[in-house]
């Protein structure tokens, strides 16, 4: 059923009207960020651009068809709750760190939103896909098959576990344990994965992308089909948005520079050395698990890449190593420091 026949614009897959949308929406978020030097539009800007190509769109589809309606629902409740996590986590903190050597450069800052307009039209792709006239051309299956059924509990789960571990995470920044150097956030979700809320957003993803390639994998999109390539095309979105994750913007950022900066100061690091050893980067299982795994498993299928490990003997700086110690040296007098320059291990 429709309300009425699908509009069309520019395409026939609505991929260039979503990417029009998507570079005028965050050029005004820039131009705002830039002009005013104001950290707090950034992620909110690109949570709510993922809100407003579902509601675009799923209006010109003119479908009342429950996939379509479901796919574009959960995209907007991800987006939605994305956005506002990260608008009052920095509105708390008042200011961006990642912009801090950006903020007042035109084209290292204009380069940093070029980025976010990429990752959300091209995370956004199954919905735009699903809900474009070259699909909608096709008969759809009814909704409840089990890859519908299927997707909806890997998106509640995953959703789930990606909201509530952003909470605890937060939580225990905050808490009196938190604020002592050297803690190690061992909380919730964060006994069973490093990184719950990352595997979360990427199952989130994966599970949009299931339903929405649902008219391709029951035949009613017939394969051969331009629509049939481009549902499944569409994988592009989750893979892109892992690939960020686990090799740009998310992982390594946080693996080695986080273990490097704790040896290196000296706060703490033998139990974050133990959580390292114990507690999975990113699939969410039991510590007794992961600790057992054999170190081939743990540097493939484990996601654990050789890129993430710290190894002291490697990647410290001796210097500030040997400035830290002499510091310690001075303060206990003539008590006795560390004697072994081995590394901590």
């Amino acid at each position: 059923m429709a309300t009425h026949d699908p509009v069309h614009v520019l395409d026939d897959y609505y991929l260039a009207i979503t990417l029009l949308i998507t570079i005028a929406y965050q050029l005004i978020g820039f131009s705002f960020a830039f002009a005013f030097k104001f950290d707090k539009l950034t992620d909110f800007m690109g949570g709510t651009n993922f809100v407003w190509l579902a509601i675009l769109t799923l209006a010109m589809s003119g479908t009342t068809s429950a996939r379509q309606i479901v796919t574009s629902l959960f995209i907007m409740l991800w987006g939605a709750r994305l956005s506002g996590f990260l608008l009052f986590r920095i509105l708390k903190t008042g200011k961006d760190d990642r912009f801090d050597d950006k903020r007042d450069k035109f084209f290292p800052f204009l380069g940093f939103w070029v980025a976010q307009m990429l990752w959300v039209w091209v995370v956004s792709l199954p919905v735009i896909i699903l809900n474009s006239p070259k699909v909608l051309q096709y008969p759809q299956p009814s909704f409840g098959k089990a890859t519908d059924i299927i997707a909806i509990i890997i998106f509640v789960i995953a959703f789930v576990m990606e909201s509530v571990s952003d909470i605890q995470k937060y939580r225990f920044k905050q808490s009196q344990q938190g604020k002592e150097a050297g803690a190690v956030c061992d909380v919730g979700f964060f006994k069973w994965s490093r990184h719950p809320n990352y595997f979360g957003e990427i199952m989130t993803q994966i599970s949009i992308f299931i339903i929405a390639i649902t008219p391709a994998s029951y035949g009613t999109v017939p394969s051969g089909s331009g629509a049939y390539a481009a549902l499944y095309s569409s994988m592009i979105g989750w893979v892109f948005l892992t690939v960020l994750l686990l090799f740009v913007s998310g992982l390594p950022l946080s693996e080695r520079p986080g273990a490097k900066k704790r040896y290196e100061k000296g706060t703490g690091w033998p139990e974050y050395e133990k959580y390292l050893h114990d507690t999975s980067i990113l699939w969410p299982m039991p510590k007794a698990v992961w600790r057992d795994l054999p170190v081939l498993v743990k540097r493939t299928i484990g996601f654990e890449f050789p890129m993430y490990v710290f190894d002291p003997a490697k990647h410290a700086d001796e210097g500030k190593m040997q400035e830290r110690e002499a510091e310690e040296g001075r303060q206990q007098g003539n008590g006795e420091g560390r004697q072994s320059s081995e590394p901590l291990r």
